[in-house]
């Protein structure tokens, strides 16, 4: 009897262990699936964190983060964050080395890399956020750096906190948000910055990079936030927000001077950075408006890492597919040349870095196909 109990537990005991196995597997389907970065590529670093990716001008994927050295302590807890990158010119088959583009003297700190492809130009801006923890403790200044050869070379870090933040704010806690930015359709290059004292703001720039702008009107509720524009030419900024399980939308109808805002009561989240990107336009010769939308689909933890896809600009989202159950966190999204999307995100506690790619069709269970942009006549 008593052998016949311990077999019954021992079976029961590996259900259980089995069902934990796939409950941190990556979802079947994926075309790709990379460990970009993680802490075992380089014994000295504690931890990377905070993705961002893009796809550069010719088709090559740029993925950034932090190379965090002492502790996966943020910006103002450690003395020595760089930005490191890694390339792929095959559509993520295959990655380059880790690249440092920013490594300051110790004492000195750059985290939370975003950046945007403006696709006129054919330049990648890639910005981040500074401080000098021995000489001004808690004092953030905000960067930019481009690129003009597909992430190739970078030019000199350019500091524009005066361009985009007011001389009232200079001690207080203020950052670019990871990820990306956009450009919308009139050229206009635009991304999100939080003043946890005065809320968040849009800041953009007219001329290509050259000068940076901030737009004065502040977004409440809103931590780190991304921006799209709308088919119709709106502006929407989807929101973190701390302690309410749900995301925020902000929509705005005259280019950033008034917001009207709202949760969004089907996109629970358990306050995460996430990503939100535009897929395809009509206007760009698709058959379909699409955005694409990637968080940790939990109102109280960081699990469950889904996109999701909407066909109305936002008004409704599909229920998504699961890419990982575990434990995750940032994420970042971008759509290859070829179509397929491409989702970089933190998994198991911050100790992974994984790129994962997958098709339209997959994402949306056979029921839409990616076709590319019809020939304009």
């Amino acid at each position: 009897m008593k052998n016949k109990i311990t077999i019954i537990l021992a079976f029961f005991f590996a259900i259980a262990i089995n069902a934990q196995e796939r409950e941190h597997q990556i979802a079947d389907g994926m075309e790709e699936y990379r460990v970009l970065f993680n802490k075992s590529m380089n014994d000295s670093v504690s931890c990377y964190r905070i993705p961002a990716i893009v796809t550069a001008p010719n088709g090559d994927l740029i993925a950034a983060i932090d190379e965090r050295v002492p502790s996966c302590g943020d910006l103002k807890w450690s003395k020595d964050i760089n930005i490191v990158i890694r390339r792929s010119d095959d559509n993520g088959k295959t990655w380059s080395p880790i690249e440092t583009i920013v490594d300051f003297p110790l004492g000195k700190s750059a985290s939370d890399p975003s950046m945007i492809v403006d696709e006129i130009t054919k330049e990648i801006f890639l910005f981040y956020n500074y401080m000098n923890l021995d000489a001004e403790k808690d004092i953030y200044y905000l960067h930019v750096m481009k690129s003009r050869d597909n992430g190739k070379t970078w030019s000199r870090p350019e500091d524009i906190t005066s361009q985009i933040a007011k001389p009232e704010w200079h001690k207080d806690f203020k950052f670019i948000t990871s990820g990306r930015g956009i450009q919308t359709s009139t050229g206009k290059l635009l991304h999100c910055m939080v003043n946890l004292d005065s809320g968040m703001h849009v800041f953009g720039s007219n001329d290509h990079g050259k000068t940076w702008f901030l737009i004065d009107a502040a977004i409440s509720p809103a931590n780190e936030s991304k921006i799209v524009e709308l088919a119709n030419g709106s502006w929407m900024v989807n929101s973190r927000v701390q302690k309410s399980g749900l995301r925020y939308i902000h929509l705005s109808k005259d280019e950033g001077k008034t917001w009207q805002s709202k949760a969004d009561s089907t996109l629970i989240d358990p306050s995460c950075n996430g990503s939100i990107i535009r897929y395809t336009s009509i206007e760009d010769g698709h058959r379909k408006n699409r955005l694409l939308f990637s968080n940790t689909k939990s109102e109280k933890s960081r699990t469950n890492m889904t996109v999701r896809i909407s066909y109305d600009e936002g008004e409704t989202w599909s229920e998504g597919k699961t890419i990982y159950e575990g434990s995750s966190a940032y994420s970042s999204l971008t759509v290859l040349d070829n179509g397929e999307i491409g989702l970089f995100f933190e998994k198991d506690d911050y100790t992974e870095n994984v790129f994962v790619k997958f098709s339209l069709k997959w994402l949306t269970d056979k029921t839409d196909e990616y076709k590319g942009p019809r020939k304009k006549q």
